[in-house]
């Protein structure tokens, strides 16, 4: 392999290396987000019951049929 080819390889891969690093930080600050809007969201639905107002939650079904009846 002659040293221009390999150098290009390495610069590469140098690139790739960076690349993930900074997806991976992405996605850390990302799941720090979701916890947090996560809490946030638990913390208004009991707010909400503690008024006596229901919330529909992503397990509730809807009363609705679906489209294609």
């Amino acid at each position: 392999m002659n040293e221009e080819r390999l150098a290009e390889i390495e610069i590469k891969l140098a690139y790739q290396d960076k690349t993930i690093k900074d997806l991976n930080d992405v996605i850390c600050d990302q799941q720090k987000e979701i916890g947090k809007l996560g809490s946030i969201c638990e913390k208004l639905i009991k707010i909400l019951n503690e008024n006596g107002l229901t919330v529909l939650t992503v397990d509730a079904p809807a009363d609705e049929k679906p489209p294609h009846y």
